[in-house]
């Protein structure tokens, strides 16, 4: 399908995608940057990205995005925006509605999440964060950026100390010695999220374990799974790996929720669904059919 799906034929495919639901023993749920854009975390937010970041729209930003990877900032600039950002879509408010539907979806299922977002709104959300593997990593800590060892330590407490050394007026800390650094090495920190060979990827790798321990097995039982907001900026990361999964797996059924995306190029048959729709309006049509 592709634009806005015909009524009739979303509402019958909700009932389905809701009768698939109950029927499965096991739901694999795999999650990109879609997912957390409907819950009000999107890296194309011009407007917000004005709104809270002039200096840099004067510099010739224009979004969340072209942040990631970006290095052409002094350093206090730098920091000044991945702070702020950080706490909001980290630890700011954490109840997301498109999230919540989700868990109480598969709450009663035996689930597990393979998600390539960093913000942790799985874990806040109702999900067993044992049961979720952030395969690119998390805001919630810092590494060391060579890195000199796979240590991490939590962000929170260096935001908490930070952010009131922000510049209102230009969005920046106020003195480039404020700068977090390793405390091993004394060198470049930042957040542990994937972006590169630096990435230290050890407790991420020990959550990937358990996510392939727990799937053998589901060969053996009714399997759905259910890609959300998974696109083609890092397809071998969740989108491409559910559909094999889905295809490895003969009894397996697919569902894919994608607004700009719902194509499929696994041949599944009548074993998927596709939507061309928000997760959120998915979601909820869903839990108001019955089976």
């Amino acid at each position: 399908m592709s634009g806005a799906p015909d009524t009739a034929v979303f509402e019958r495919e909700a009932r389905q995608i809701r009768q698939w639901i109950d029927e499965a023993d096991r739901v694999l749920i795999g999650a990109g940057a879609g997912l957390s854009a409907d819950a009000g975390v999107d890296y194309t937010d011009e407007v917000a990205f004005a709104r809270t970041f002039p200096s840099l729209v004067k510099r010739g930003l224009k979004a969340p995005y072209q942040m990631i990877g970006y290095s052409g900032l002094p350093a206090e600039v730098f920091w000044g925006y991945w702070l702020t950002h950080v706490d909001d879509v980290r630890f700011g408010e954490g109840r997301r509605r498109v999230y919540e539907l989700l868990f109480d979806l598969v709450r009663d299922k035996d689930w597990f999440v393979l998600t390539s977002n960093v913000d942790a709104l799985f874990a806040r959300n109702g999900f067993d964060a044992a049961r979720v593997c952030s395969i690119q990593g998390d805001f919630a800590f810092l590494q060391c950026y060579t890195p000199c060892s796979d240590d991490l330590w939590p962000s929170a407490p260096v935001l908490e100390r930070l952010l009131p050394e922000i510049d209102p007026a230009t969005q920046a800390l106020r003195d480039p010695a404020l700068v977090p650094v390793c405390p091993r090495c004394g060198g470049q920190v930042f957040f542990n999220v994937r972006g590169g060979h630096w990435f230290v990827e050890t407790p991420w790798r020990r959550q990937f374990e358990a996510l392939r321990t727990w799937l053998p097995s589901a060969s053996n039982e009714r399997l759905l799974v259910v890609d959300i907001g998974s696109g083609f900026n890092t397809p071998s990361v969740v989108r491409w790996p559910m559909e094999r999964t889905a295809g490895a797996i003969p009894t397996a059924r697919f569902v894919r929720i994608n607004r700009h995306d719902p194509g499929l190029h696994a041949d599944l048959g009548a074993r998927a669904i596709t939507l061309a729709g928000g997760a959120l309006e998915v979601l909820d049509a869903v839990r108001r059919v019955r089976a």
